[in-house]
């Protein structure tokens, strides 16, 4: 029993596959139109057995008839009667391979139908995934370029900062410099200021000051003049007496030879 209940519950659970499955749409003009003429052919099926029947009630009778009278009217009866059996059973034999043939043709076309059907379906569903694989390619795409422009926007961030920490330090130093500058030219613009700022007499005694300077500089050069003069005949005076000095010492020999030959004498 337990074997059996759990065999029950697989088919319980096999049954919402059969639920899932897609519907195949199986009504085509080729069905309905095999589909029309099995259900002429089934009616003409229909209406010869009808008519077999009928013809043998008749014939039967008309036999029955023949064999009590006996007379050669009613056995032609019989007989005619026997014959439209006949041809009532060919007739409802052509009209059953009639039905058949319009039985196969429509389980053709419904062959055919269900084929179309399932090639259609399994179109549609690949068309069904590829969108919904566009979508997600799209999704997808999108948090990527999210997620990259994060970390690019991120990186280009941290440089930006790097280059405006650089660009700052260098203005700063420029900045420096131009205070500095500015600075002392502001200082020297306040000594001239301070200068011309000054008392005339000071001014005055600041020029009698450095008259005697400019004097004292004005006699320099001629001192230097009257110097660098006697040095030159200092010079010149030594070159001469240098000149002069060996004619002495060569006398100076001949001297002596006459004095010694004099003293021979």
């Amino acid at each position: 029993m337990a074997v059996k209940k759990a065999k029950a519950k697989a088919k319980t659970r096999k049954a919402p596959a059969k639920k899932r499955a897609r519907k195949v749409v199986t009504t085509t003009p080729a069905v309905k139109k095999a589909e029309a003429a099995l259900s002429k052919a089934s009616k003409a099926v229909e209406a010869d057995r009808k008519a077999v029947t009928t013809a043998r009630n008749a014939a039967t009778s008309a036999k029955a008839k023949a064999a009590k009278s006996g007379n050669k009217t009613d056995k032609n009866a019989a007989k005619r009667a026997s014959n439209a059996v006949k041809r009532a059973n060919d007739k409802l034999r052509k009209s059953r391979e009639a039905e058949a043939k319009a039985k196969l043709s429509l389980s053709k076309a419904q062959i055919e139908a269900k084929i179309k059907a399932s090639e259609q379906a399994v179109k549609d569903k690949v068309a069904e995934r590829a969108k919904a694989l566009d979508d997600k390619t799209e999704a997808d795409m999108k948090k990527a370029l999210s997620a990259f422009q994060a970390r690019w926007r991120k990186k280009r961030t941290a440089a930006n900062k790097k280059k405006l920490a650089s660009i700052a330090r260098k203005l700063a130093s420029k900045h420096k410099q131009a205070a500095r500058k500015l600075e002392a030219k502001a200082k020297a613009a306040e000594k001239k200021a301070a200068k011309k700022a000054a008392p005339k007499k000071r001014k005055a005694s600041a020029k009698r000051k450095a008259a005697p300077k400019k004097a004292a500089a004005a006699k320099a050069p001629a001192k230097k003049k009257a110097a660098k003069k006697k040095v030159a005949k200092k010079k010149v005076a030594r070159k001469t007496a240098a000149r002069k000095a060996p004619a002495k010492r060569k006398a100076a020999p001949k001297k002596r030879a006459a004095a010694k030959a004099k003293a021979k004498k």
